[in-house]
């Protein structure tokens, strides 16, 4: 319950981040025997929009074709904004909504100032909370994954209080509904 109340006002929020924003996709699931990497079986897809000092939007999606993410970036991200990613092809297109700077990496290790290290240090906060879960089914996934996002934007804030919040909202929603 807690959890479908995050995911409805999460969603019902959404509004287009600006500024410095870093986008990344990795992929979230234990270790299966088999082909490892983007192409392994049983992991779920994630991509991330992280406005610097600010925001986390993520999303399930299915592919990283850009035909597939470029229509998260155009409807959570305003033009004009100063795009951080890496080199990933799916990107190219972005110069054409803002400035876009191209991370490149070296075993690992950016090369230069520029960075995604915010995108990056959500993915490791998301990994190591959900850890603890040892698996979550698939039909849940975007639940989790969406109170991840909800408590890491609002780390600052006294989470019983907002929760208390939602809930109560939660509970007169559905009091006007009988």
């Amino acid at each position: 319950m807690f959890r479908e109340t995050i995911y409805r006002d999460t969603i019902k929020d959404l509004e287009p981040l600006s500024g410095e924003i870093e986008m990344d996709e990795t992929m979230f699931g234990g270790r299966r025997p088999g082909k490892r990497g983007w192409g392994a079986s049983g992991k779920s897809l994630v991509f991330g929009i992280y406005q610097r000092n600010g925001k986390v939007l993520t999303f399930p999606i299915s592919s990283r074709a850009r035909d597939t993410m470029m229509p998260y970036i155009t409807r959570y991200t305003q033009t004009g904004s100063l795009y951080y990613t890496d080199d990933w092809f799916a990107y190219t297109s972005l110069p054409i909504r803002g400035n876009h700077v191209v991370v490149l990496k070296d075993k690992g290790v950016h090369k230069g100032r520029d960075h995604i290290n915010g995108i990056e240090g959500f993915w490791s906060f998301a990994k190591h909370w959900l850890y603890q879960y040892w698996g979550i089914h698939q039909a849940y996934f975007h639940l989790y994954l969406k109170e991840i996002e909800w408590r890491f934007n609002h780390r600052n804030e006294n989470l019983v209080i907002l929760l208390r919040r939602l809930l109560s909202q939660q509970i007169s929603i559905v009091k006007e509904q009988i």
